[in-house]
């Protein structure tokens, strides 16, 4: 007999405050949880349901540097664009925030800490591409150059989108910074990661046999992860926009946009509920249901399964 639970929290992928929503978005997240919401509410069961835009990452900072704004302009026009489109086709978020507020910046970097104080994560030094010019490591797609295969001579650093290649910046020929032309060189950087391999049991047996109610597609892509075996992930990035790395020796790397934007729940979460958040986050008696686009699975049902 399936579990009677007090209460529910409903997550929705949040959407990337680089564009508008659109169709797919609302179909494939949006509107499902919406009407998932609506339902339990007419049975009177208690129900949360938080949402909000995310808004730290690369793609960010390569819209504003092509406009000539801040990355901090280009996420408030999407992200009032994006919430005034949900609120007027009537979605029924009881929040919805965003990951630039003080609240969630706050709650990610005592996330973080907190692992770090553990000793959860491990530390690892590779090379890195660097602008001396800049004088600031590059984003893969900061990064242009020759491809290999198809030889095109403007592909980024992690793919060549005239021949759909998937590409290392030590793959491309000539490589030179996007942000001022010059060649890229390769210099050593630190960042701490995060060990899936160590949870790759538990997440084994969490999945694989404590989900198979889960969608096809996404039982199916978690046991493909799973049977490959997890590897450690960066949870840090040499780069100025995003929440910063709350430990000594960290000047300019800020948390990894994928380790930050999770964490966009749970300070959603303590914004609308700051009084009683952790029940529907920690009492066995809630449930926490995601409604999550196809490009989210690892990071909903691995990564950040194992960062909590």
């Amino acid at each position: 007999m399936e579990k009677k639970f007090k209460r529910t929290l409903i997550t929705t992928a949040l959407p990337y405050a680089n564009g508008p929503v659109h169709i797919g978005h609302l179909a494939g997240v949006y509107v499902p949880a919406d009407i998932y919401a609506r339902y339990l509410r007419l049975r009177g069961e208690d129900v949360v349901m938080v949402g909000g835009s995310d808004e730290h990452g690369v793609p960010i900072t390569l819209r504003a540097r092509k406009e000539g704004i801040t990355p901090q302009e280009v996420v408030d026009r999407y992200h009032t664009i994006i919430k005034d489109s949900l609120e007027e086709l009537g979605v029924s978020f009881d929040i919805y925030s965003r990951t630039t507020s003080k609240l969630h910046h706050e709650t990610a970097s005592e996330f973080f800490r907190h692992l770090y104080d553990k000793g959860e994560f491990t530390v690892q030094t590779a090379l890195q591409p660097y602008d001396e010019k800049s004088g600031e490591f590059l984003a893969d797609r900061y990064v242009v150059g020759t491809c290999p295969r198809c030889h095109n001579e403007n592909a980024y650093g992690d793919q060549c989108e005239a021949c759909g290649s998937s590409l290392n910046v030590t793959d491309l020929i000539n490589p030179r910074s996007a942000l001022t032309g010059e060649p890229v060189k390769m210099r050593e950087t630190t960042h701490w990661y995060l060990p899936l391999d160590k949870w790759e049991p538990k997440l084994r047996e969490w999945i694989l046999e404590g989900h198979k109610e889960w969608k096809t597609n996404v039982y199916g892509q978690c046991k493909s992860w799973l049977d490959a075996g997890l590897q450690p992930r960066a949870v840090s990035r040499d780069l100025k926009w995003g929440v910063p790395v709350p430990v000594e020796g960290a000047e300019g790397k800020v948390l990894y946009v994928w380790f930050d934007a999770p964490i966009g729940y749970i300070s959603n979460t303590k914004e609308l509920l700051p009084d009683t958040w952790e029940k529907y986050w920690k009492d066995p008696e809630s449930r926490i249901i995601n409604f999550i686009g196809k490009d989210n699975i690892v990071f909903h049902c691995i990564v950040f399964p194992s960062m909590l």
